[in-house]
């Protein structure tokens, strides 16, 4: 057995899944720029979409818009009830 502190079985080198997800990190970030703000807020519309999907309860979601050189960026914290939402929002996203 390794000299780490998380719970891990012998036979079949697991680990419990309370030592990966603790609840600590239930925001997912996105940040992109976009050629104009009606692409923005399309996405931000689809990803909105895709978060209340996964949701148990509400999601915070909290957008800025930016305007830069090359257009518009779109900066998006979703703030999810746990952490395994916030997992399974991240890998929808791939």
């Amino acid at each position: 057995m390794s000299k780490c502190s998380a719970d891990e079985t012998p036979v079949c080198c697991c680990m419990d899944v309370g030592t990966i997800m603790d609840n600590t990190d239930c925001t997912a970030s996105y940040s992109r720029v976009f050629a104009n703000r009606a692409d923005a807020e399309e996405t931000l519309a689809a990803l909105t979409e895709k978060a209340r999907g996964v949701e148990s309860e509400p999601c915070q979601i909290t957008s800025n818009f930016t305007d830069v050189t090359e257009g518009v960026k779109l900066d998006i914290d979703f703030q999810f009830a746990c952490e395994a939402e916030t997992l399974i929002f991240q890998l929808g996203l791939r």
